[in-house]
């Protein structure tokens, strides 16, 4: 099968860099506890979301996110085994991927593996307690984040134009996690993300529509016996990509939460059950050289609205991606 001819600069743009942001939460996870989760809207897709290249071995990328949201005084939060009335989080994450490409030929299939090491640095302001009792209160600190990683990723090559992409990112609790502390580095569960992407190219290639869709499935964390419910995300990006080897376009993202959350606090807020929705511009740059080194830079800025139950803010990503 003959591949389109962009295959030499998606070599890594498709990279999962920041199922990002998934990682995020200065606390696990909100609507979700902690209000935040392990996505972030419209954070999670990338370049090309539907595609793994032919050709075998490593690519690399880095990515930075920062994100500053808020919760209001007048909808109550669940995080450190606590209601708070009004959140703020302001956070920092870093983070490295690389990228196993197997040396399957170029078939129908191409297949996978994955890795990332976030590192994130969390502020958290909340106001707890009610009445004479009620108290602001701050905490910081800086650490590795949860690891997360992919065994398998598929990509099948429906004709030159259309991709689809299967697999399931593993989120591990290798973090640092105390359940008396509001910013915390880790969250303290197992998250299972099936995921399914899809992409079409138009106009000779120069013209790039993605989309991303997934399920995270969290596990009970055991320090506080909150269980986050399923979360249902959805993620597009449309992108044009000129000769110059500028790109501009559109991305945009809704989270929805499936059921609700399980526990004494999470009852206490008849189940904290959230959704969010995304939109915000896209500029790329792609530089491929003769010796077959090659560059992504992508840059996103995202304006959440119509948010219930989570952080409303504006996530700002940046990534490169990279390969020799």
């Amino acid at each position: 099968m003959k591949h389109h001819a962009p295959f030499g600069r998606i070599r890594t743009a498709w990279l999962p860099l920041l199922s990002l942001a998934t990682a995020l939460a200065a606390k696990p996870a909100m609507a979700t506890e902690g209000a935040l989760g392990r996505s972030l809207t419209g954070a999670q897709i990338q370049a090309y979301a539907g595609i793994i290249p032919p050709e075998p071995g490593m690519q690399w990328s880095l990515g930075y996110l920062h994100y500053d949201g808020k919760i209001g005084g007048s909808r109550p939060a669940p995080i450190a085994g606590q209601v708070s009335l009004g959140l703020r989080a302001n956070m920092d994450l870093w983070s490295a991927t690389g990228v196993y490409i197997w040396p399957t030929g170029e078939g129908r299939w191409n297949f996978a593996s994955m890795v990332t090491a976030p590192y994130v640095i969390p502020d958290v302001t909340a106001t707890l307690g009610v009445g004479a009792q009620q108290r602001r209160v701050s905490d910081s600190t800086s650490d590795w984040f949860d690891a997360y990683f992919a065994p398998v990723l598929a990509s099948y090559h429906i004709s030159q134009v259309e991709h689809l992409s299967l697999g399931v990112y593993i989120y591990a609790p290798t973090a640092k996690y105390d359940p008396n502390r509001l910013a915390n580095p880790g969250m303290n569960v197992w998250t299972f993300s099936p995921s399914v992407g899809y992409t079409h190219l138009f106009q000779k290639g120069t013209l790039e529509f993605s989309v991303l869709g997934a399920v995270d499935f969290y596990d009970r964390n055991d320090d506080t016996g909150y269980k986050n419910a399923p979360v249902w995300r959805l993620d597009s990006m449309l992108v044009k990509r000129t000769p110059s080897g500028w790109g501009f376009g559109a991305v945009g993202g809704w989270i929805q939460q499936l059921g609700d959350d399980d526990g004494d606090t999470a009852d206490r807020l008849n189940g904290f059950k959230g959704r969010s929705f995304g939109l915000g511009p896209v500029l790329t740059y792609g530089k491929k050289w003769s010796g077959g080194e090659h560059l992504d830079l992508s840059v996103r800025y995202v304006s959440e609205f119509s948010v219930k139950n989570r952080f409303e803010g504006n996530p700002v990503l940046v990534t490169a991606s990279f390969g020799f």
